[in-house]
This record gives structure tokens, C-alpha cells and sequence, in this order.
């Protein structure tokens, strides 16, 4: 099969999906790195909070990050151990089910201090990720060696050789920014100083292919919008003969500059980023063809003021070169081929929709295998996403999937071109594996009810060879490398700390809109008795909040264990229930989904008799945050105490892509974005409520919770405010972590008493 991607499950992330590529906003503070060592907070009599903030959530230690190899004889991973976050290259070889360090963080460093560019750094706080050391790595086409980046500096490994296998390529010109091989394994481009550049591995020359950056103008690198909300870390493409490259070309000299600070550290200077808030002026974004051996550039040529989103770019060997571009408002998109020698531009397919289109990450995808190149497509157009495929003029061939499979994303074409393996379900709390003929009926591979993923890569003996992880009810998360649909060859030592108990989820479908829901009790409940409720949510779009699997349940078990039940619910607005259902938020991000979160508490009351409903609390990450605010001021009479972590204020203060994808421009939606402003809501505000805030949060930016403490302020409405100095939008110090968790439930358990 052509590898697809770097699978992501299992990395130390402060957000709560597992994979960054599915969720941006959904934080929550689980700690990471070394252990702090602080005395326990009352709270946590038994010490969990200790051991949660020392193992990430207990995620420090888990395999990520998988790579195939093309000759299907090694799985490669990065992993680091249960109670630290510097990660190591590991290999797993398929024959012996041996394991093999392949290179460590200390190697590289040599007793330096790791060090981080303004660009990487943000990077990281794209993906969510905590981890350090080897936190990324590449393997060339032909398997023979691997690209590794630390501390701005790239090293290539030469995987089979036993002496002089590792080569420090040169570093003059500045640190190393998102390097790639070149397919035929020659070269290396990076990005330096915001110009690119590329590098001879055997001469161990390098030229610098662009000379224009500025501080507002950069080359190669993806802007935050792409990076935070379309999931696009790239922003250079190789052609398939390694002879040109297409990249993007960045002037922000029109886009807001917002600067984030540590005010504890009053000397240093407060850093300042690019961020487009809603209706205000993007980054413009064109696209170079450079030629690598006489740095001679020419732009392609498209409308991207009619359609300014960059989404998606495919250079495949076989295939045209392909852009996905979208308009503002991000209801119109149109896939475009690139003609290489002319940079010309040709139509091959549009797609509209009257509130917005989402964006597929796997999509498009070519097949080359047979005499003319087809083309994967995904739509949502018959009201749920379907998997299509069509020829190389665009025009459709037929449909893979039904609506009623819930296709979700592409994983994989195989090496024959003959199926293609995808991420499915028709049920929203589960994720499965599946595969789908070209020309047959689809077929689920995985079968325990859960969160199932895969990343593939090479093939053995016609099959091929895929790493699965899963977090399934019965036997929490899993890794192994498997043969086909049948065959398990091995499993992937996991080296995370096992936590100290088993969380109970028990799953129900609801409410005369048979809302998901998921109810955790107390392990020591008791029958007859009542329990005060927390309601553990997110509520917005993109993200769902209700999922199979029983590891990912353990900080609500311990709050349950505390003696509340711990339910969630996802309403309107929530991915995988159809174009309708989530649609139905468009122009208002609160109405809908307060009123359906009502519907679904009170929907499980009457099927869960424990819950006492006259005492429930709220608590939420980011658009989580953002509902709790919400859900204490407008529904005292539901909610009698709320925690907004890093919540968002006004939708006036959040990113274009996000905010006008739901919300529409504000001039021309002046009446749902104020609706949908707690600030407009806050004299209304008689309930406790906990607002949190890192002063670094570069996502929803520190503005928010000054705001919305001011608006409170000013009504005179009594308030709790937790500043996190220095923390981003993740709560990345064991130490603030474990702190925070436990005066978060003195708060709530104060308020339900």
C-alpha cells in the first residue's frame, strides 16, 4: 500500500482527542515531562493527580508516530518512558518481533540544551503537542534512510549500516524548520529564516532557493490558519522527479500582529504572531514553482482573491499536480491541477454548500496503478460524507460508500489499486477500520465496539502491512502491527504507566433526538442512593465527546470517584451525525447546542435515577469553556456551578477560518455574534463560576478571559480567576496541572453542595 500518513495516536498531547488532526480546540490540562515534586492537594486523597500529571494522563511511554517501511520488515516509532516526555526512535522488527533503539535524544544532543524556533515551537502548540527530544521523523521513498530534526539541526540515519550511520547535514543559514526529503532521497529542503532551502546530503552542500523573506513576507511555511484549523503543517511540496519544488509564499503585512507574554517574568519581552480575527485581513497566500538547481521561481497563476484558502496540495508520481483551494466564506471549493511547466491552472471538479464545507485532511488522493490516474473524492452532497471515485477529467465513476457507512477519512489506497482502507462508522461514539473495493461492498475489519485507527505502509506477500491502534471498551488501547483484514503479526510494546484503577463508562442513547451520551458512576456507588452531576463537555463542531473506549475515561472516573456522576452528551452541531445535524449551528454557536446539552442531561435523569438534577455542575476546555460560561449565566436554573477553561469571550476575538465557517463575517451576522458572546450575557451571571486562562495561550488568546472578567466585573457579578502564568492553550507543567485538577473540584464539589 503508499503510505498515507504518520499516525499521531499515543503522543503526549493536553488536548482531548487523541489525533491533533481531528480536534484543534478541545484542551485540557493532563500535565507531561518530569515529575514535580509538590505535596499532593487535599482534593486528591489517594494521590492520582500525582501519578496523572508525572505519565501525561498516562500517555507518556505510549509508541507514536508510526512508519512502515517499503520492504514491510520494520515498524519505526517514537516513544518515550512512563514518567518523562524526551522521546526516542525505536524499530520493530516484523520477522523476530524484535525491538531495536535506533537513535536517542542523547545521541544527538551530546549533553546540549534542546532548543526550539519561534516556528517549531508553534508549531507544536498546532499539534498539541508536549513531547521532547525526537518528536518527528522522516523516512525516505526508498526506505533506506531516515530525516531527523532536533534542536534546529537535521540528521540523516542510514538505516541498514552499521558504522557511520549517522550524518549531521550542514546548518549554516539558521535552525532547520520542517525539513523533507526529496522522493528520490538525494536532497533535503528545509525552511531557514523564512526563505527555503535545499541541501545536497552526499556534497553536504546546501542553496538557499528564495531571497525575498521579510519580517512580514516568509517562504515555504504554512500560516496559522492552516496549521490551527485546516490541519496543513506543510508549506512546500517536492515534484515526483525531485527537481522542483512548490511552495507558498506568506505577506502578513496586513494581518493583526497579538502578542502573548509570561507576565511572571516581567523582563521578557511579550511574543508577537500573526492572527487574523474574525473579519479581519488573512495572510495572502501564492504559490512558487522553484527550480532546485537555478533557484529560478515561477508563481501560479489562480483566483486566489475569489479563492484566498490554501487547503490541500497532492504532487503524486503519475498524476497531475493538485491544489484544493476554497472562498472565504468557505462555501464554495474547487480542486485545480497545476500545469508545472506553464503554472497555469485548470478546473477539475467544484463542490458548494449554503452553510460550509468541511474539510476531508485525506483528500484528494490519486490512484496510478492502472493506464490512466483516477481520483478519490469525498462529499458530503447526499447529506453525509461518501467516498467517490472519479476520473483523471474529474467526472465521477461511481460511489464507494454509501451515506449510511459514515466514512470518515481515507488511510490508504493498495499497492494493486484495487481497495482502498478507510475510517468509517455509522455510529458516532465509534471509530472502525474498513475496507473498500474499487469495484465490491465495503468490509469492517476491526469489530470490538471503540475508537479504532490505523496507519498504513508497506505490503507483505499482497497485503498489506498496517500499525492499529484501538481504545475499545473491553480492552482499553492497544497497539499491534497487523497482515491485511486477518493476520495479527505483533504487538507494539506500550511503556506507559498502568493506572491504578479501570474506568466504568456506561454508554445510553437518549432523548426523542437519541442524543450520545456516556454516564460514569462512582466504582463504589451505591444503589438508591443520588449524586450530585458534573457535565464534562465540549458541545462545539468538530468534535466528538462521546466515544467508545474505556482508558480515555480516566480523569472523569476519579472525578466520579469523588462522589459525583460524571456525564457528557453531544448535541446538534457534533461531526458524524449527518450534514443536517451538524449544520444546524450556522449563525449561532450557543442556542443549539445549550438547549440540546439541556435535552440530553435531562434525558439521561430519567433513564439514570441516581442523577440529582437540582445539583449540577459544568466544566469544559476551550469551546468547552466557552458552553460552561454560557450554560451558568443563561440556565441558572439547570446549572448551579460552572469552570471555563480557557474560554472564548466574543467570537469577534477568534480566527477567521474557524469563527466565519460557523458564524458568517460579523457585519454581516452582528445579531448571532452577539448572541453567541458571553459578554452579552454576563450581567446575567448568579451561579460561582471559575474562569481559567494561560497568559501564553496563542489559540484563544489571554484577551478572552480579561474580557470576560471585566464584563462580570463591571455587573457586579462575583467570580473566581485562575491565571496560569506562562501556560499556552495546553497546561503543559506537571506541576499547574495536578494543582489545577484539584482546585477545580474543590470549586465544583463547593458549589453542589
Amino acid at each position: 500500500m503508499t503510505r498515507a500518513r504518520t499516525l499521531l495516536l499515543g503522543l503526549t498531547l493536553a488536548c482531548g482527542s487523541e489525533e491533533p488532526t481531528i480536534d484543534r480546540t478541545d484542551c485540557e490540562p493532563t500535565g507531561g515531562g518530569e515529575t514535580a515534586e509538590r505535596e499532593a492537594p487535599a482534593f486528591d486523597d489517594g494521590g492520582f493527580l500525582e501519578i496523572y500529571a508525572a505519565t501525561g494522563g498516562f500517555r507518556s511511554g505510549r509508541p507514536a508516530g508510526f512508519e512502515l517501511t517499503p520492504d514491510g520488515r520494520e515498524v519505526l516509532f517514537l516513544r518515550s518512558g512512563p514518567r518523562d516526555s524526551v522521546r526516542n526512535l525505536y524499530a520493530l522488527d516484523l520477522e523476530s518481533g524484535q525491538e531495536r533503539e535506533v537513535l536517542t535524544t542523547a545521541q544527538l544532543l551530546r549533553g546540549t540544551e534542546e532548543e526550539l524556533s519561534d516556528e517549531e515551537r508553534a508549531l507544536r502548540e498546532r499539534l498539541r503537542l508536549t513531547a521532547r527530544g525526537i518528536t518527528s521523523f522522516q523516512l525516505s521513498d526508498d526506505g533506506e534512510r531516515i530525516l531527523v530534526p532536533l534542536s534546529g539541526k537535521l540528521f540523516v540515519v542510514q538505516r541498514n549500516a552499521s558504522e557511520g550511520a549517522i550524518r549531521e547535514l550542514p546548518s549554516d543559514g539558521g535552525y532547520a524548520n520542517d525539513p523533507q526529503f526529496s522522493p528520490d532521497g538525494r536532497y533535503v529542503a528545509t525552511v531557514r529564516e523564512r526563505e527555503l532551502w535545499v541541501i545536497d546530503i552526499e556534497r553536504g552542500t546546501q542553496k538557499k532557493l528564495t531571497s525575498d523573506a521579510s519580517e512580514t513576507v516568509s517562504n515555504g511555511l504554512a500560516e496559522f490558519v492552516a496549521q490551527e484549523e485546516m490541519s496543513r503543517y506543510h508549506g512546500y511540496w517536492w515534484s515526483p522527479d525531485s527537481r522542483t519544488i512548490l511552495f507558498q509564499q506568506n505577506d502578513e503585512s496586513e494581518v493583526e500582529t497579538l502578542f502573548a507574554s509570561n507576565p511572571i517574568d516581567p523582563s521578557a519581552a511579550p511574543h508577537g504572531s500573526p492572527y487574523p480575527r474574525a473579519g479581519t485581513t488573512n495572510a495572502k497566500v501564492r504559490l512558487g514553482l522553484v527550480d532546485i538547481r537555478n533557484a529560478r521561481t515561477r508563481w501560479v497563476s489562480w483566483d486566489n482573491e475569489a479563492l484566498p484558502y490554501l487547503t490541500k496540495v497532492v504532487w503524486t508520481e503519475g498524476a497531475p499536480l493538485t491544489i484544493l483551494v476554497q472562498d472565504r466564506a468557505q462555501q464554495l471549493e474547487r480542486l485545480l491541477t497545476i500545469d508545472p511547466q506553464t503554472a497555469r491552472t485548470a478546473r477539475l471538479l467544484e463542490e458548494r454548500d449554503a452553510a460550509w464545507l468541511n474539510l476531508d485532511h485525506s483528500m484528494p488522493r490519486w490512484i496510478t496503478t492502472g493506464p490512466r490516474p483516477q481520483l478519490l473524492w469525498s462529499t458530503e452532497r447526499e447529506g453525509a460524507w461518501q467516498l467517490e471515485l472519479r476520473n483523471e477529467n474529474g467526472e465521477l465513476v461511481r460511489a464507494l460508500t454509501s451515506p449510511e457507512l459514515g466514512y470518515r477519512e481515507t488511510l490508504g489506497v493498495e499497492k494493486d489499486g484495487k481497495a482502498v482502507w478507510v475510517l468509517a462508522s455509522a455510529d458516532p461514539t465509534e471509530q472502525h477500520v474498513v475496507r473498500v473495493p474499487l469495484e465490491g461492498e465495503p468490509r469492517q475489519v476491526t469489530e470490538r465496539p471503540g475508537w479504532h485507527d490505523a496507519s498504513f505502509g508497506g505490503d507483505h506477500e499482497g497485503q498489506p502491512l498496517w500499525v492499529h491502534v484501538a481504545d475499545t471498551q473491553a480492552d482499553g488501547m492497544r497497539i499491534a502491527v497487523r497482515h491485511g483484514a486477518e493476520d495479527l503479526l505483533h504487538s507494539i510494546r506500550d511503556a506507559s504507566e498502568a493506572p491504578p484503577f479501570t474506568p466504568q463508562p456506561e454508554f445510553l442513547t437518549v432523548g426523542e433526538r437519541d442524543y450520545r451520551a456516556v454516564v460514569i458512576r462512582p466504582r463504589d456507588f451505591e444503589e438508591g442512593r443520588t449524586y450530585p452531576v458534573l457535565l464534562s463537555v465540549y458541545a462545539g463542531p468538530g468534535y466528538v465527546k462521546v466515544r467508545k473506549g474505556r482508558d480515555r475515561y480516566l480523569r472523569e472516573q476519579w472525578q466520579a470517584d469523588h462522589g459525583f456522576i460524571v456525564v457528557s452528551v453531544d448535541g446538534r452541531g457534533t461531526p458524524y451525525r449527518g450534514r443536517e445535524w451538524e449544520r444546524a449551528v450556522r449563525g449561532n454557536l450557543i442556542d443549539i447546542p445549550l438547549a440540546d446539552q439541556v435535552a440530553g442531561l435531562q434525558a439521561v435523569g430519567a433513564q439514570v435515577e441516581e442523577l440529582d438534577l437540582e445539583r449540577v455542575g459544568v466544566y469544559g476546555w476551550s469551546f468547552g469553556g466557552y458552553f460552561s460560561a454560557h450554560a451558568v449565566m443563561q440556565r441558572p436554573d439547570v446549572f448551579r456551578v460552572g469552570v471555563a477553561g480557557a474560554p472564548v469571550a466574543d467570537w469577534r476575538d477568534y480566527d477567521t477560518h474557524y469563527t466565519e465557517r460557523f458564524m458568517g463575517l460579523p457585519d454581516e451576522n452582528r445579531e448571532g455574534y452577539a448572541a453567541s458572546s458571553a459578554l452579552t450575557h454576563a450581567g446575567d451571571l448568579e451561579r460561582p463560576l471559575m474562569i481559567i486562562h494561560g497568559t501564553s495561550d496563542d489559540n484563544v488568546y489571554f484577551v478572552h478571559a480579561l474580557k470576560m472578567s471585566d464584563a462580570l466585573m463591571r455587573a457586579g457579578a462575583p467570580h473566581e480567576f485562575v491565571v496560569l502564568a506562562g501556560s499556552t492553550h495546553m497546561v503543559a507543567d506537571p506541576a499547574v496541572a495536578r494543582a489545577l485538577q484539584g482546585r477545580i473540584m474543590r470549586f465544583l464539589a463547593d458549589g453542589l453542595r
